[in-house]
């Protein structure tokens, strides 16, 4: 475990070191920012702090599933499970300690004990028990096709359309819905495909990069048209409206593109992606600066991400 653990550790410093300081001091940042303001303004309400343990064990529990090394980790060390507990627990105690600076106690500890029970929780199971043939429309829409298999979006869809529709009156609800939609359907673009995947597309990388942005703005528009159709009789108008949609269609851009930029490092798109969605969401303020550094991520990715897949061109 010894040498796994140093070998990890050079892997982040690479690919640290590949991200760059500067982008990695603006993720920083950004991501710094937004999560300790965030993390301020629920530990000083008596309520809102016990929603931070479940938030936390979530997240860690997001990263847990999807971490390659668990094969690895069942054969080299059959007893990595505590390894896992303590690595969980440590990365969680940043979140307890500001808790406990505001004398929260009890959700304190429930932070740490829940991120260092996620250490039991198996693996995500592979979905190849059933053969599918490799359809065009599988092959271009694959995220919206996984998005299928996953009936609580669904669900979420129906409560989100039927809280928009009751909050109709007031333009707040149906934007909030229009934007935790959008929040939802973002997580569909974590997960980086195999680079196999890629070769037989990537004959020319703007293309592919254009069809996935293509993609995913039609599957989303469709799916956002009756909680916009809402949001648009209501107060906000027509205007509004669009502005709103404007906005969510640059922030899925940018996080589609981040997937990308830095591919295949699963740490590092995931960083691009959320600090993509703490920029887009920081614009949401009155301070134009935001709106200048949201245009400045929109072309470096833009420029990054082609250049990224240029490397995997079959020609």
């Amino acid at each position: 475990m010894q040498h796994y653990l140093r070998l990890r550790a050079r892997l982040l410093g690479r690919q640290l070191r590949e991200l760059g300081w500067w982008r990695l001091l603006v993720l920083g940042a950004l991501l710094g920012l937004a999560t300790a303001r965030a993390l301020v303004t629920a530990a000083t309400h008596p309520t809102l702090v016990w929603a931070v343990p479940p938030v936390v064990v979530l997240f860690v529990l997001s990263l847990h599933r999807r971490r390659a090394d668990l094969p690895f980790l069942h054969m080299a060390a059959p007893e990595f499970r505590g390894w896992l507990a303590v690595e969980y627990a440590l990365g969680s105690l940043p979140v307890a300690v500001v808790l406990l600076g505001w004398g929260r106690l009890g959700p304190a500890l429930l932070t740490v004990m829940g991120a260092s029970m996620v250490a039991l929780v198996p693996a995500a199971a592979t979905s190849a028990s059933r053969q599918r043939w490799p359809t065009w429309f599988r092959s271009l829409a694959f995220e919206w096709v996984s998005i299928g298999r996953r009936p609580v979006l669904g669900l979420a869809w129906l409560a989100l359309l039927a809280a928009a529709i009751i909050t109709r009156a007031n333009s707040t609800g149906p934007a909030l819905a229009v934007l935790v939609w959008l929040l939802l359907t973002l997580e569909t673009y974590g997960p980086a495909e195999p680079w196999s995947w890629l070769l037989p597309a990537l004959r020319t990388p703007g293309v592919w990069l254009r069809q996935r942005v293509g993609w995913g703005l039609l599957y989303f528009g469709l799916t956002v048209a009756p909680l916009a159709a809402v949001l648009a009789v209501g107060p906000a108008g027509a205007g509004g409206t669009a502005l709103v949609l404007g906005w969510c269609a640059m922030v899925l851009t940018m996080v589609v593109l981040a997937k990308y930029a830095f591919y295949p490092h699963a740490t590092l798109g995931r960083l691009s992606q959320a600090g993509a969605v703490v920029v887009g969401l920081s614009v949401l303020g009155s301070n134009p600066a935001f709106f200048a550094l949201l245009l400045a991520c929109f072309l470096g990715l833009l420029l990054k991400s082609p250049n990224q897949l240029a490397q995997y061109r079959r020609e």
